[in-house]
């Protein structure tokens, strides 16, 4: 599968989080269909089916992102 360079995935969930914290579902049909737009670009990136699975695959191909668990990539220390 073909990977999103960062910077997209970074425009993109900054697109879809402007787009909701302005309530674009409730607004006008240009806005609902930008919303729709990008959530379909976001999935389509991660290759995923659902925005917020998206949201969750964009996030940690980003940058500095990790897991919140990584236990099992750190070494074993001493027993």
């Amino acid at each position: 599968m073909l990977m999103a360079h960062p910077a997209v995935l970074e425009d993109l969930i900054s697109q879809y989080e402007a787009l909701t914290v302005l309530g674009a579902e409730e607004s006008t049909p240009q806005a609902r269909q930008r919303l729709a737009d990008v959530s379909y670009t976001l999935c389509v990136a991660t290759g995923t089916k659902d925005v917020d699975m998206a949201l969750i695959a964009a996030r940690h191909r980003l940058s500095g992102a990790r897991p919140e668990d990584d236990s099992l990539l750190q070494a074993a220390g001493p027993a």
